[in-house]
């Protein structure tokens, strides 16, 4: 099929809910991706952070492969050894909780505020969020989601949850009282713009909970599993959380989330309060399996925290180049670039140059690299976009 062929089969047949881009993407290999007209594109936003480890990571599709061939899905009223073993990685590689399987970063979040109501009081149901934080589409996820933007035509959402701006310490100990159940933060958000929370502000999160009998659920959908050079975000603060949610890198590509809590609080997860059908099935836990095993064999934290050093300083060379760059911030190969103008128009010509990043926010520029690049992919990204800031002055 042609490229004008596949879109008008979308268009007549797909919903269109999503900003698609003109683009018919036939193959992933590693840092690149290939679209039905023959153009190769260096992806440093490869399948919205899903793919951490390369587009058709060698391991995980020999793993998918194996698996395939031996049981792709069964229910979880048994017992399949892929999950089981990842459940063991992960929680080895955290603070040595127990595992909740699922499709995808809404459902880990979505468990994570229904585990927090479980293990709290019946007083207990309300939740603090962060303003400029998204947790997820669902109503529950949707309404923990601090950003009015979201929330526009599916109003009115669910009740008892209050938001304060991130970082903000002070608005943090006036939104508590005895009827808060969690706390659910970012440590590093991702869609709101690449912030970084404050250490001061995290352990008064932490400090605030224990005080008052409330959860922690640090949502590390975007930044787990080696994202900032660390297994997760939380592990460069001196915090630990109760819940912790991931999805995105943690299958290699397939659709897979997790929620992990301390044993204390996931013993309140009990038959019949909480199920998904699809969630730990043996096809995606034995990719996620691989995907673990491959960052450990590859060395890829040492390099994301490496590399991302190196981004940001090619990065921060560049703002002293153009005025149009406002700060460069972020950790390992979690990278905003803070513009003083729009950055749709930018993302679109870096596309057109061969090169993919995104804009959220209106104005942040996203890198987000594959933990598998090299310098030299680096300083094609950094030239291309350099390429195009010059164009548009």
């Amino acid at each position: 099929m042609t490229t004008q062929e596949t879109i008008d089969l979308f268009d007549k047949h797909v919903i269109a809910n999503y900003g698609r881009l003109p683009r018919v993407i036939v193959k992933g290999e590693g840092c690149y991706l290939y679209d039905a007209d023959g153009n190769k594109i260096l992806d440093m936003f490869p399948g919205w952070a899903v793919s951490a480890i390369g587009h058709c990571h060698p391991k995980v599709v020999e793993a998918l492969r194996k698996q395939a061939g031996e049981l792709l899905h069964i229910d979880n009223t048994f017992y399949s050894e892929p999950q089981g073993k990842l459940a063991k990685l992960l929680s080895e590689r955290a603070f040595g909780g127990k595992c909740f399987f699922c499709n995808s970063g809404a459902e880990a979040n979505e468990a994570a505020l229904k585990l927090a109501r479980l293990h709290t009081s019946e007083e207990k149901y309300k939740f603090i969020t962060a303003e400029g934080s998204f947790h997820g589409r669902t109503f529950a996820t949707l309404t923990a989601t601090a950003q009015p933007k979201h929330h526009q035509g599916l109003l009115p959402l669910l009740p008892g949850f209050v938001y304060v701006p991130f970082n903000d310490v002070d608005a943090l100990e006036s939104a508590f009282s005895e009827e808060v159940a969690a706390v659910m933060v970012e440590p590093i958000q991702g869609e709101g713009g690449i912030n970084l929370g404050d250490a001061e502000y995290l352990e008064a999160i932490r400090r605030l909970c224990d005080e008052n009998g409330a959860v922690l659920i640090f949502d590390e959908v975007t930044t787990g599993i080696g994202r900032t050079g660390k297994w997760f975000a939380y592990q460069h603060y001196d915090v630990e959380p109760d819940i912790l949610t991931m999805a995105k890198a943690l299958g290699g590509g397939t659709a897979i989330g997790a929620m992990m809590a301390r044993e204390e609080v996931a013993a309140s997860l009990v038959p019949g309060k909480h199920a998904t059908t699809f969630g730990g099935n043996a096809l995606v836990c034995a990719a996620a399996v691989a995907a673990i095993e491959a960052i450990e064999e590859e060395n890829l934290l040492e390099n994301a925290d490496r590399l991302g050093r190196y981004t940001m300083d090619k990065l921060q060379q560049l703002k002293q180049k153009h005025s149009v760059i406002e700060s460069v911030r972020g950790a390992g190969l979690m990278i905003g670039v803070q513009l003083s103008s729009s950055g749709a128009e930018i993302v679109d010509k870096c596309l057109e140059n061969g090169l993919r990043i995104n804009c959220t926010q209106g104005t942040v520029l996203r890198f987000m690299a594959p933990m598998i690049a090299t310098e030299n992919q680096i300083d094609q990204a950094v030239d291309i976009l350099d390429g195009v800031l010059s164009g548009n002055e």
